[in-house]
């Protein structure tokens, strides 16, 4: 069976729905879980480059007895009686870029858009999602909530918010259901801060670490007051870079004792103490050294849900899943999610090329094999220039909208998403999805209404048949070059 999807429709599947509650995602492992395969197929959904499959279902397959695997057989072997973390979901960043760059799109193309994103049937099913608090290099201007030298935050208010970015959120929540959303930032304003810049690193200083707890809940509140949910927050974007745009550093024992000292009791005593509150929030190279200096603090482990991180440390030779595993293996009670990434620098030449979405896939795989819990990409929407940035740091986004045509765009890196997003639901758990060869990756997870979903992706230039097995049953199919697939098991 071959079906082919028209852009950016996403195949039609009533499955696919599940409970969005936040589920306790720091689970132990659950042993000798039963999973029948009787009366049960197999769907197959598909991606690959040189080819119209965009999320297309490809073939329906039934399982059939083999026996003893062989060598020269290339297998994924799934085994849904030991599973794992739970899945808490996947999405993108309302960024003020994103905002406005919806805000220029004709009506039709806005729905389009929010279907595309947040729709679990017709679309990729978004249900987890991150904002900034003030501006960031993803804002046309820099801004921030309250005046100059206001320590009592008298003046505060989201106006800014309320033109561009509530709006959407709205629209987007209204369609998704449920949004798991959690607060970001980038830089306090720069009259709390030692080097009286909001760009280019910089410290908060003491006298304001109160003001600045307070100013967390402020922004909590008047969202919430706006009619938007916040599930959580971070407490710095990317506290150990000095960035040419808005910026604030601090080590690691800076962090732990701003948790400890102020923004944890804070939150607990404005009532915000169930807002889930991430550390770290940068990149996989020094996770592991943050999560053992916080973690290993009580008194600053108590307030802390978890540890974000994201995947730029390529910039320094490569990615290292590994410290994502390492960190799971040492805390196993604290959940692990990607807050942030992206694809650079934006060009419109390369918009078509394929390692973008490869980029995506093997990240995932390796980021929910490796005990993540949750994974968030940047901006959902950027326009025909990778922007608005107001520093000029201009990348790409899954989708990108040329604002002058009213048209949009989408990148392969939309459908790698969505062979995740859209088939594996929050509460899901992960279970062992094993490839017996190196060029195909492959991830599992058994969802709440008791699908099995796992993803397979082979990122090179040969054409694989493999068997699929689940104990002594098997189904056969093929990887095509530079491709990504979903099997459903209902």
């Amino acid at each position: 069976m071959k079906k082919t999807l028209i852009l950016p429709v996403i195949c039609l599947l009533t499955f696919c729905s599940s409970p969005r509650t936040a589920p306790s995602t720091a689970d132990s492992q659950i042993k000798n879980e039963t999973f029948s395969l009787q009366g049960k197929k197999v769907i197959v959904y598909t991606t690959a480059d040189s080819t119209a499959y965009r999320l297309t279902a490809t073939d329906t397959l039934s399982f059939a007895a083999f026996g003893q695997p062989l060598e020269s057989q290339p297998s994924i072997f799934v085994d849904p009686g030991h599973r794992f973390q739970s899945f808490l979901g996947i999405g993108g960043a309302f960024t003020d870029a994103a905002a406005e760059t919806f805000a220029k799109l004709p009506a039709d193309k806005q729905s389009e858009f929010l279907t595309a994103c947040f729709d679990s049937v017709s679309g990729i099913g978004y249900t987890f999602a991150r904002t900034p608090m003030n501006s960031c290099d993803f804002s046309s201007d820099m801004f921030t909530y309250v005046e100059d030298g206001d320590k009592e935050l008298a003046t505060f208010n989201i106006a800014h918010d309320e033109k561009f970015k509530i709006p959407l959120m709205k629209r987007a929540l209204k369609i998704a259901g449920k949004l798991d959303l959690f607060v970001s930032s980038w830089s306090p304003p720069v009259w709390m801060k030692d080097n009286n810049d909001r760009l280019h690193g910089g410290k908060l200083k003491p006298e304001f670490y109160q003001t600045w707890a307070n100013y967390y809940v402020k922004y909590i509140n008047a969202l919430e007051k706006a009619g938007i949910p916040v599930w959580g927050l971070t407490v710095q974007n990317e506290p150990m870079a000095k960035q040419i745009w808005e910026s604030c550093m601090y080590t690691a024992e800076e962090e732990r004792d701003f948790i400890k000292n102020f923004l944890g009791p804070t939150l607990h005593s404005s009532n915000l103490g169930s807002k889930k509150l991430v550390a770290w929030d940068h990149n996989r190279d020094l996770l592991y050294q943050r999560a053992s200096t916080l973690l290993s603090d009580p008194e600053a482990a108590k307030y802390i849900w978890g540890i974000g991180f994201h995947w730029y440390e390529i910039w320094n030779g490569g990615r290292q899943y590994e410290n994502v595993k390492r960190t799971a293996e040492a805390f196993p009670g604290t959940n692990l999610l990607l807050t942030e990434a992206c694809n650079y620098p934006f060009s419109w030449d390369t918009f078509g090329q394929w390692k973008w979405g490869e980029q995506y896939g093997e990240n995932m795989i390796n980021d929910f094999n490796n005990g993540a819990v949750a994974w968030t990409d940047w901006n959902l929407l950027l326009d025909e220039t990778g922007g608005p940035n107001h520093v000029k740091g201009f990348c790409f986004a899954p989708i990108h909208a040329k604002t002058q045509e009213g048209t949009l765009h989408y990148m392969n890196s939309f459908y790698y998403i969505g062979h995740f997003s859209k088939f594996i639901r929050p509460g899901a758990k992960r279970v062992i999805s094993s490839s017996s060869r190196v060029q195909l990756l492959t991830t599992a997870f058994i969802n709440p209404n008791g699908k099995l979903t796992v993803v397979v992706m082979n990122e090179t230039k040969e054409k694989l048949t493999y068997r699929m097995y689940i104990g002594g049953q098997a189904v056969v199919t093929t990887s095509l070059p530079h491709s990504i697939q979903t099997l459903v098991v209902l």
